[in-house]
Parts: structure tokens; C-alpha cells; sequence
């Protein structure tokens, strides 16, 4: 197993090992640089894997102390992971591409109040071919010649009952799960679950794939369980390299050649806001005041219903399908930004407590006991930019480390609320169609995806990052997260995440080469 020297100054330290950690860092090493990746969580080996969602919920769950406020819970704000693979291990693997008007946000939707709209600084056409190398790398369903997954009862439900109401595009979408055997992985089995983290590694997850490539190629060391602290830099302003608590409490300083922060939206805001000093005293890079700035999470709103006849949506892939006709922008909804349909499963334990604010008593229990006839829809939307939803450091909480907590602010922007409302109109409609005898609505939900806190921006004093991620103010310090994006766009993140970070890597190795960096 590859170690690097604490004093080897000629490494890349990445921070996190998720969707753009883990992709960055093997990519990296792929091309011979030098690679230390620092994940605070612990690496989980498939015998700890099981379909279990509250077992699995303390073994990959960030539990840390954090803050909500606004429309957040005040204690669990947002559900991320802390392990190996980050949050590739929880996600449920739709790998949807942004449309075109999405990276044109500002252009497309004008000067909307109590926003802070920007195009991005890189367009569909610069982002197309990277889409494809990670569709590729990623094994995405229904691209390059890849079978789709069949869909489950849950599906079927929703699919005839999107038609009854006149939607068109519908099919099982492309998801990062094996459909066919393939990468040394089996083929999904639709054991359902696949949030658990996926017991047999058919889907995706940079604990699966990039990790053990990377260290396939003797240039990378990955240091779980080691929380980074602090990242310094010199007199210049170059990031020199990072302090990191390791499983016992101690405290280490890897120096390093440049540094790339890929902690979630949450965990890079908070650590760049944590690295302040007398050059940077509202924060590392944060010359702009948009550090933490910008925070945007997806809605996920559900409806369940019980239908009259068995489903089992339990079974199965759990969220292969998608009604995408709501998708694009049509202002003449009443709002502008899109939101997709997808079916959706819940275990017992989970409804059991959110059903209860829809049903109690007598309701509940017949609800749950009628598990086996539920059908569940979640819908998920474009969410914009707000100065003021944003990521602060407590002044005086701290963590087991002694370090500043995050403090979430969140509430939803006014397009949003008729969003929702829309979504949740059609949605009881789809399964209406069918006979549906009651629905549900679930409003609340501790996953999201956590967006926007370290934006890119073509002016830098409306972002903290250019087009390459690589930060306004030190150009040997990169984000390599979803808090890179400008828009939010209407869907799942994360193939996203992992075209800029192949991208981000083909710039990084570059500027390495010729000593730019």
C-alpha cells in the first residue's frame, strides 16, 4: 500500500472521497500525480453493507454537531455521509445531464427578486464530452448501447398513470447501476434498497471503483478517518497544505503542491470559512463574500398513496423511473424552472414517522398496515440561488475537534412554494388515475443535495471559483464539489459532479505539468 511522507510537498491533498473526490483523485492518479485523499469518515467493506436503512443510517451518516435555521431542522438539517465514497454510497444513481437553459440560468429566467442568479461560466457544449466520459466511466443505463433496468411495480404504477393524465416521457432513465455485468461489478438483482450503499456493488460508488483504482496505480494514499482542520498557505497567498485530525484525536500537517476541497456544499464552506487568517480574514478564499454564500437544495416532496390493489414498491431498484415532461421551463404554469417525477419507496420505520403528520392512530395503523399497496412519488425541483441561504460558523458551538460548527440557513424562494404545489397537484392526479384511496404528502425530508456555497463565476466577485474550479483568489486551491454549481438546475447532481471533476483534472494536470500551479 502507497504512504506519503507528511513532508512531501509534491502531493495533491484532496479533501473527501465522494462523487468529486473520489473521481478527481483517480483521475489524477491515472495521469501519475501524486495523490493523498484525507475522508473523515471510515471504509466500509461490503460485509458491512446490508438492506438495512436504519443500520446503515449510523454507519455512513454525518452525525457531527450542526445548526439548522429557517425552514431546517434546527438539530439534522441535511442528511450527507461520512465514509468512504461519500454521499455515492446513500445516492440512489439517476444520472440526468443539465439542460442547456439551466447553465444559463440569469439569461433565462431575467432579474428575479430575492435572487442571485448567474449564468455559469462553462456551457453545455464545453460540458458535453465530459458527460459522456463519465456516463462511460460511470456505467449509466441507456447510453452507449447499455440496456436500460427494468422497471418495478412501483414504476409500472406510475408510468400508467402519468399516460391516464397525458404525460409522454417516461421510461426507467439512465441510472449508474449495472444493468448488465460490467467494471468487475455483477448486474443489479433489484433487491431494493439502494440507498443502504447497494450489498452487492452494482451501483456506482467511488468506494467501489475509483478508490481501489487509484490505488491500483501505486500514486494515491487514501487516509480515512482523518478530519481536515485547516488549510494554510504562505506569505504569497499559495496553499501550502492542511492540518487533519486522524481516529485518535491527533493532529498532523500534510503539506502539499495544490489542495482540492470536496467535502460536500456544507463541509467546504465551513472549512474554507475555518482556514481564515490575516490574509484571508472572512474566510480562505473568500475575498468575494460568496463563501457559504448561495446554498441551494433541491425540493424532495412526496406523495404516497394506497392503491387498491398490491405493489410492493419496496422491490426493486428504488427510484428507476422518471416522468420528465414537467422538466423544462414553461412559465406558464405559473413559475419558471422545472421538476421531475420519479417513483420512490420508503421502509416501514421511515413512514411510520412521516405519515404520522398526514395520519395518526387508528389512520396510521391501517395505512401501514396496507405497506404492501403503497405507491410513492417524489418529486424534485429547480431550487435558485439566495444570498441569505447560506452556511455560517456558529460563534460559539464547536465540534469534538474544537473546530466552528456549520449553520445551515434555508428557506424556500416563492417560485418554489408554487413549484411544489404544482408538483404535488399532478402527482395525486398520477395515482388518482389509478383509484388511489388515500394520498399522503410528505414535505420534509433530511436528504437533499447540497449545492452553490462555492460557486463558479466568470466575475470574481459574484463567485468564489472560474470555470475549472480552480478559486478566484489562490490558484492552487480548487473545490471539487456540487457547491461548485452556479444553478441548481432541476435534477440529480451527481453526474455533473463527476464530468466537471474529470474535466477539473485534465486542467489541474496540465497546470502541474507546465508549473502553473
Amino acid at each position: 500500500m502507497t504512504r506519503f511522507d507528511l513532508s512531501d510537498a509534491s502531493v495533491v491533498v484532496v479533501i473527501g472521497s465522494g462523487a468529486g473526490g473520489g473521481t478527481l483523485a483517480n483521475e489524477l492518479a491515472q495521469k501519475g500525480i501524486k495523490v493523498v485523499c484525507l475522508e473523515a469518515g471510515r471504509r466500509l467493506s461490503l460485509a458491512d453493507i446490508v438492506n438495512d436503512e436504519p443500520v446503515m443510517f449510523k454507519r455512513m451518516s454525518w452525525l457531527d454537531p450542526r445548526k439548522g435555521e429557517g425552514q431546517m431542522h434546527p438539530q439534522f438539517p441535511s442528511w450527507t455521509c461520512k465514509t468512504v465514497g461519500g454521499t455515492t454510497m446513500h445516492w440512489e444513481g439517476q444520472c440526468p445531464r443539465f439542460q442547456e437553459h439551466e447553465l444559463k440560468a440569469k439569461s433565462t429566467y431575467g432579474d428575479v427578486s430575492d435572487s442571485s442568479f448567474i449564468d455559469w461560466p462553462v456551457g453545455i457544449q464545453e460540458l458535453e464530452p465530459y458527460y459522456h466520459k463519465a456516463e462511460d466511466k460511470m456505467g449509466v443505463t441507456g447510453k452507449n448501447g447499455r440496456p436500460f433496468l427494468p422497471g418495478n411495480n412501483n414504476f409500472k404504477v406510475m408510468e400508467a398513470g402519468a399516460k391516464a393524465v397525458g404525460y409522454k416521457d417516461i421510461d426507467t432513465q439512465h441510472m449508474a447501476i449495472n444493468s448488465v455485468v460490467r467494471d468487475g461489478r455483477p448486474s443489479c438483482q433489484q433487491i431494493g434498497f439502494c440507498n443502504s450503499g447497494c450489498a452487492i456493488s452494482a451501483k456506482w460508488s467511488t468506494l467501489y471503483t475509483e478508490v481501489p483504482k487509484a490505488e491500483a496505480t501505486g500514486n494515491f494514499e487514501l487516509r480515512p478517518e482523518s478530519m481536515v482542520a485547516r488549510i494554510h498557505h504562505d506569505d504569497s497567498g499559495r496553499a501550502t497544505g492542511v492540518d487533519y485530525y486522524d481516529q485518535h484525536g491527533v493532529l498532523h500537517h500534510q503539506k502539499a503542491r495544490a489542495v482540492c476541497v470536496a467535502g460536500n456544499a456544507i463541509e467546504t464552506a465551513r472549512l474554507l470559512l475555518n482556514s481564515k487568517s490575516e490574509m484571508f480574514p472572512n474566510g480562505l478564499a473568500n475575498s468575494s463574500d460568496q463563501v457559504g454564500r448561495n446554498y441551494m437544495t433541491h425540493f424532495t416532496i412526496c406523495v404516497i398513496s394506497v392503491m387498491p390493489k398490491p405493489v410492493n414498491f419496496h422491490r426493486g431498484t428504488q427510484m428507476a423511473g422518471v416522468v420528465r415532461d414537467e422538466m423544462g421551463n414553461d412559465e406558464s404554469r405559473g413559475f419558471w424552472g422545472g421538476y421531475s417525477i420519479n417513483p420512490v419507496p420508503f421502509p416501514p420505520e421511515f413512514l411510520a414517522k412521516h405519515l404520522e403528520y398526514g395520519a395518526w392512530g387508528e389512520e396510521l395503523t391501517a395505512t401501514m398496515e396496507k405497506y404492501d399497496h403503497l405507491a410513492g412519488l417524489m418529486m424534485m425541483g429547480e431550487d435558485p440561488p439566495q444570498a441569505n441561504n447560506r452556511v455560517t460558523l456558529d460563534p460559539e458551538a464547536k465540534d469534538q475537534h474544537g473546530m466552528s460548527i456549520p449553520v445551515v440557513r434555508y428557506t424556500d424562494h416563492p417560485n418554489t412554494t408554487k413549484m411544489k404545489s404544482h408538483a404535488l397537484r399532478q402527482a395525486k392526479a398520477i395515482h388518482a388515475a389509478l383509484g388511489a384511496e388515500k394520498s399522503y404528502e410528505i414535505m420534509t425530508l433530511p436528504a437533499t443535495h447540497n449545492l452553490g456555497t462555492a460557486r463558479m463565476s466568470e466575475d470574481p466577485t459574484q463567485g468564489v471559483c472560474n470555470q475549472w474550479g480552480q478559486t478566484h483568489d489562490i490558484k492552487n486551491l480548487f473545490v471539487s464539489d456540487g457547491s461548485l454549481f452556479s444553478s441548481s438546475g432541476c435534477a440529480n447532481p451527481t453526474l455533473t459532479i463527476v464530468a466537471l471533476a474529470m474535466r477539473q483534472a485534465e486542467f489541474i494536470a496540465s497546470n502541474l505539468k507546465q508549473q502553473t500551479i
